[in-house]
This record gives structure tokens, C-alpha cells and sequence, in this order.
């Protein structure tokens, strides 16, 4: 196993750990495509943003191509043994495989005790306990209900989002493994009962200590980014400090985890002893701003030499470069960004910004395979056609080749 990396054998281990190389599918995929491609990311983040499509869809689909959504929905909110994945904190609100369940109850079993969760929740369920545990009767009770549907949620007020006190309780009890996401509608959480949603199998399984899950899931985020600093795989499952670095010298003692130095990374970087490092690494793809890929911005600059920060919140003027910019991966390295929208009701893609990066040195090669990405995009989207708004001259380079 080398001790030194060049970067470019980072950039191309990165991509192959995440999924990235393999064939691309223009008709849809199926569950048993879609299953591999979620299991090697470990997780999908949740948001509620839905310019585009909702962004957990998109990271499967920069990897495998198109796919059926309703196939990945009923595996993420089916009943019994179809289903698939489960949601809960993890890099953010994620859904993530089954098989992940027992290693999380450590962080649920934390949260119950009112720790690495928001104070104003701990708090409230402290303050609340007879409230809180009379929610956890009543969806017994009643079945799978959103916090709107409470017999008692009381009013919106104070200063968590405007949450009012069910909504407040559900996401202790969720935090602490009581409730779990039984189904979505729209985006609106439906909260359950686990025994009645996570298959027997799983809930029955032993839980691991806390010092093995935490190992586990460090090992796992390290297998995640086939290279990787310590921050670097603490932030994939958002794993505690202290708890991660013991584990880390653990991994390395018995060989899962090789030291490795990295050209041009100031930190220590650690290579899975199963890391792949193809001798070429040239996929093409647009990403999600929530893709694993690109979600932590330091890694993205240390790794593609490339800036991104999401302006969602950022007022229009000031905003750099739009709304929804998805980072465009052509042939392994991020040559520019693209702002879309789907107009629905016009059955339209619109594009309203195109940004290449300073040191593209062949912007049509790049403008080529982004239309042609544009086109698969808004067929997998049932978008009938693309409209180029914007009026840089890239963008009306661009427009030439998509028309």
C-alpha cells in the first residue's frame, strides 16, 4: 500500500469510493440498481429545498443515471419486509440502509439523555415529560400522525422555526429512537412507532456499544471517501471528536486504515486498505449541493480546487452565482456550475446561470457534455424541453449546443 498519494490518485480514489465510473442508465433503474449505489454512499441527506427535484433524489442519479423515484420511496417508506432504509440524524436528516440502524442508537440513546441534540428540545422535554409521553401514547394509540394531527399540538411560537409544542416533542422522541418516520407526505414527516415500521430483524438486532458503533461508522465514512482526513470523516456521520481519533488509531493498528500523506493536503489523511485507486477516473455528472461528494466545502477545495458555498438563505442581489447550483463533474473534475429550475407547469428545464471555472481550458468539450447531461436531466424529470435564460456568453454557447 503506497504512503504517498498525488493528488490526482486522491481526486480519482475519492470518486471511485463514491460510486462514481460505473455505467449510467438512459431507461430506468431498478431497486436491485439503485440498493448498490445508496449501500456505497451510506446515506442520502434529506432537504427540503424542491427547485429542481428533491435533493436526495439526485445523488443515485449521478451515479447510476435514471431510475424510478417511486421505487426509491417505497424502500424508504414501505411497510414490513420492502422496506429499505430508514430516517434519522446522521450527516443531516438522512435516509440511510438498515443495516445502519444498530449503529445509530448510540446517538439515540445519547439524545434520550438530552445530549448532541438541540438545548431548546432537552429542555422542553424535561420540562414536559408527562406532554411528551403522552404523544408517544397517543400514536400508539392512533397510528402513524404528523405533529399537526395531534389531539394537543398547541400554537407555533418560540424561537424553533415557529415550532409549536408537538412538533417540539416529535423531534425529541425522533432524536431519541421513540418515533421514527413512518411515511412522508409532500415533505411533512409522519411520525411512528419503530417496532411498527423498522422490520423485526433489524429492531431485534443487538445494539453495539458506543465506542464499537462509533469505530464502525468511522470506518464506514473512511471506506465513504477512499481517502480521507479526520474532519474530513468525522463530518460524514457527524461523529464526536474524541471518540472518532480513538477509533482512527484503532482502524490503523489492524490494518483497515493506512496513514498516508496526500500531495499538497496540510492534514494527515488515512486510505481504506479496500480503497480502489483506478488508473483513470473521468465521470461526468451534475451534483446535488447536498451530493456526499461536495457536501463538505473544505474537502471540495482541498480535493477539486474548486469554492462552493450554497446561497439558498443569501439574498437574490447578493448572490454570486444562483439559487440551486449544481456542480458540474466533467470527465472527474468540477470544470463549472449550472443554476436550474424545473418549471413544472411548462413541463420546462430552465437554466439560469452557467459558471465555468477560471482554469477550464476547453469550455466546448465541457458545454458538449453538459447539454447532453441537461437532456438526460430533464427526461428523467419529464421535462419536455430546456430553455437557456441566462444571457452570459457562456450560457448562449451553451444554448447552441442544447438546441
Amino acid at each position: 500500500m503506497k504512503e504517498v498519494l498525488t493528488a490526482e490518485e486522491a481526486r480519482r480514489a475519492a470518486l471511485a469510493a463514491q460510486g462514481f465510473g460505473g455505467r449510467r442508465h438512459v431507461s430506468l433503474s431498478p431497486w436491485r440498481q439503485i440498493a448498490p449505489a445508496i449501500g456505497r454512499m451510506g446515506l442520502l441527506q434529506l432537504d427540503s429545498v424542491n427547485v429542481l427535484v428533491r435533493s436526495h433524489y439526485l445523488p443515485t442519479y449521478s451515479r447510476i443515471g435514471a431510475y424510478d423515484r417511486a421505487a426509491l420511496d417505497a424502500r424508504a417508506f414501505a411497510g414490513g419486509k420492502k422496506r429499505a432504509l430508514f430516517e434519522y440524524w446522521a450527516h443531516e436528516a438522512s435516509l440511510l440502509p438498515l443495516d445502519l440502524h444498530p449503529l445509530m442508537r448510540w446517538r439515540m440513546q445519547r439524545a434520550a439523555a438530552g445530549i448532541g441534540i438541540y438545548s431548546g428540545i432537552a429542555k422542553f422535554a424535561t420540562e414536559n415529560r408527562g406532554y411528551v409521553r403522552a404523544v408517544v401514547d397517543e400514536i400508539r394509540r392512533r397510528g402513524p400522525l404528523a405533529a399537526s394531527e395531534l389531539d394537543d399540538p398547541g400554537t407555533r411560537s418560540g424561537p424553533w422555526w415557529g415550532w409549536h409544542k408537538g412538533k417540539t416533542a416529535l423531534e425529541y422522541l425522533f432524536w431519541a429512537g421513540e418515533v421514527t418516520t413512518g411515511q412522508r407526505r409532500g415533505f411533512e414527516r409522519v411520525y411512528d412507532l419503530p417496532e411498527r415500521v423498522i422490520p423485526s430483524e433489524i429492531g431485534g438486532a443487538a445494539t453495539p456499544g458506543e465506542t464499537d458503533a462509533i469505530r464502525a461508522l468511522t470506518l464506514a465514512g473512511a471506506r465513504a471517501h477512499g481517502v480521507a482526513t479526520e474532519i474530513d470523516i468525522r463530518d460524514y456521520f457527524r461523529l464526536p471528536a474524541p471518540e472518532t481519533r480513538t477509533a482512527l488509531r484503532e482502524l490503523v493498528e489492524e490494518g483497515t486504515l493506512m496513514p498516508v500523506r496526500v500531495e499538497g493536503w496540510q492534514q494527515a489523511a488515512y486510505l481504506a486498505a479496500d480503497a480502489v485507486i483506478p488508473a483513470r477516473g473521468t465521470p461526468t455528472a451534475l451534483l446535488s449541493p447536498f451530493d456526499p461528494l461536495v457536501w463538505h466545502r473544505p474537502r471540495t477545495e482541498r480535493i477539486f480546487d474548486f469554492h462552493y458555498r450554497l446561497e439558498f438563505y443569501t439574498p437574490g442581489p447578493k448572490r454570486t452565482f444562483g439559487y440551486f447550483v449544481m456542480p458540474f463533474l466533467h470527465r472527474g473534475r468540477l470544470e463549472a456550475r449550472v443554476d436550474l429550475k424545473a418549471d413544472r407547469a411548462a413541463g420546462r428545464l430552465r437554466v439560469l446561470g452557467v459558471f465555468a471555472e477560471a482554469k477550464l481550458r476547453r469550455p466546448d468539450a465541457m458545454l458538449e457534455a453538459l447539454a447532453e447531461e441537461l437532456r438526460h436531466l430533464a427526461i428523467w424529470l419529464g421535462l419536455a424541453d430546456i430553455a437557456v435564460e441566462a444571457e452570459m456568453p457562456l450560457a448562449v454557447s451553451l444554448k447552441k449546443h442544447v438546441t
